[in-house]
């Protein structure tokens, strides 16, 4: 039940689901909440302050590119920090059960190896 269960969790789908889930919701959340309270204010002072910072007009139109490069500096940053928190650990793990196994087969390949030697050495012991 539990190997099902670690073969489940191991497969690709879940793992790319769980970080769909995690960048569609929570992780977007907190870094456009981060976006809003220190991104926005930077633009705005970086781009010429409160009166135009962030904007411009066209024929009384706004336009307002502060907005815009929040969005982009958010998508960056959720990203990142999606990458960090779970698709490098994950990988990480996974190499290591990875190694694991392999380990484990070319350990089992060896042990077959060296059995079939001791039978063919008993049947040469055997033969007159």
């Amino acid at each position: 039940m539990i190997k099902g269960f670690k073969e489940f969790l191991m497969r690709g789908n879940v793992v790319e689901l769980a970080v769909a889930v995690v960048m569609g919701a929570a992780m977007t959340a907190l870094v456009a909440s981060f976006g809003e309270a220190f991104l926005n204010p930077l633009i705005t002072l970086f781009t010429g302050g409160a009166a135009i910072g962030g904007s411009f007009r066209v024929d009384g139109v706004e336009f307002p590119y502060g907005v815009f490069l929040n969005g982009l500096l958010v998508f960056f940053l959720t990203a990142v920090a999606v990458y960090f928190v779970i698709v490098l650990p994950f990988n990480k793990i996974r190499a290591r059960i990875m190694t694991h196994e392999e380990e484990a087969k070319v350990e089992r390949e060896e042990q077959i190896v060296l059995l079939e030697q001791i039978r063919d050495a008993l049947l040469e012991q055997r033969r007159p």
